[in-house]
């Protein structure tokens, strides 16, 4: 169970969700009154359509993706010792439950700590949530662009990313992360990346890269991220060994 407070994920279309079920509610109260039932109706529909978004998207923002990324890291088998990257870490979900699993090894958070894409995200909030939960010693955050990491090439055992690639805002330039991601991997190395749209442009990009092991898959209902046709897709791949 995490003790730190990692916020709401893309906290704006929560908001709308919410705010389109209470506006559609009112206006099949408003239909019904005026006697015109085939619109009330409809309004009803949306009304349970926006609502049911609206929690799915907080279940999965809130408890649905911790127990997912558990099951990632999980298949991961980390020995302990490994050097990983978060690339996009936000307020540290997937940061915290890494370093979790380490014990001479470390994790590394990079972001350039959007608040659209993150209720609250912020660099010291980060380091907070990773000190409430016992292993500030272990983790190590940094300022940075995706598209540009600030680490040498080969720095990483490990790379991971969650709901975060997509946020880039062309797929030009989620190549460039998905390039990066590559370069800063160690030989032998390997990559999970979570994300609701583009994963086929990724795994694309990783296969010219010369990546191995490239495997897609949707993630379980918990992960719906909004709804059950916006799902999370995970994509894992490897480095070829020197």
């Amino acid at each position: 169970m995490q003790h730190g407070d990692y916020g709401y994920d893309a906290p704006y279309a929560l908001t709308m969700f919410a705010l389109a079920s209470v506006a559609t509610a009112i206006g099949a109260g408003i239909f019904l009154r005026q006697e015109i039932p085939h619109a009330a109706k409809m309004m009803s529909i949306y009304c349970l359509f926006f609502a049911a978004n609206a929690s799915s998207f907080w279940y999965t923002t809130r408890r649905g993706k911790f127990i997912e990324w558990e099951r990632i890291l999980d298949r991961l088998n980390l020995h302990g010792d490994e050097a990983v990257l978060d690339m996009g870490c936000g307020r540290g979900a997937v940061l915290t439950a890494v370093a979790r699993r380490l014990t001479t090894g470390r994790v590394t958070g990079v972001d350039i700590w959007s608040t659209m894409d993150q209720s609250g995200n912020a660099r010291d909030v980060t380091l907070r949530n990773a000190s409430l939960e016992g292993v500030g010693d272990r983790v190590q955050i940094e300022t940075g662009d995706m598209r540009k990491l600030p680490f040498p090439d080969a720095s990483f055992d490990i790379v991971v990313s969650s709901l975060a690639i997509h946020n880039i805002s062309s797929n030009a330039d989620r190549k460039k992360a998905i390039a990066e991601a590559f370069r800063v991997l160690k030989p032998g190395g390997r990559l999970s990346i979570a994300d609701i749209r583009a994963t086929r442009i990724y795994e694309d990009a990783l296969r010219r890269l010369g990546a191995s092991n490239l495997e897609r898959r949707r993630l379980g209902w918990r992960f719906w991220w909004g709804n059950p046709f916006a799902g999370t897709t995970l994509l894992t791949a490897s480095k070829t060994p020197a």
